[in-house]
């Protein structure tokens, strides 16, 4: 292990926390609402989070700080493309309206 390594773990581990509580909720927002652009916004924090923790497990456990920090690299690109994509998505809007009878 070389001198970066506590830097690595704790940055990839705050990286793991707030990544995974914002797929978390946008993930509980899109079950909620149905919105695309809210599914995408979960599919990008979490390919961020899976390629912070595949960065970390590639650095600490293989040794190879090069490879993790290719495969953390790769994640968060695909994961910035995905959230990117979601700010152009179609979101559709159901409009809910409730008819009283009169007697």
């Amino acid at each position: 292990m070389n001198e970066y390594t506590l830097l690595i773990a704790i940055s990839n581990t705050a990286t793991l926390l707030t990544g995974g509580a914002v797929a978390l909720l946008s993930y509980r927002a899109f079950r909620r609402t149905g919105s695309g652009a809210l599914r995408a916004v979960a599919i990008g924090f979490g390919l961020i989070v899976v390629g912070s923790l595949g960065g970390a497990l590639a650095h600490l456990l293989g040794g190879n700080v090069g490879l993790g920090v290719t495969i953390q690299s790769a994640f968060t690109a695909g994961g910035f493309t995905i959230l990117l994509y979601s700010l152009y998505a179609e979101t559709t809007t159901t409009t809910t309206v409730t008819l009283r009878r009169s007697d």
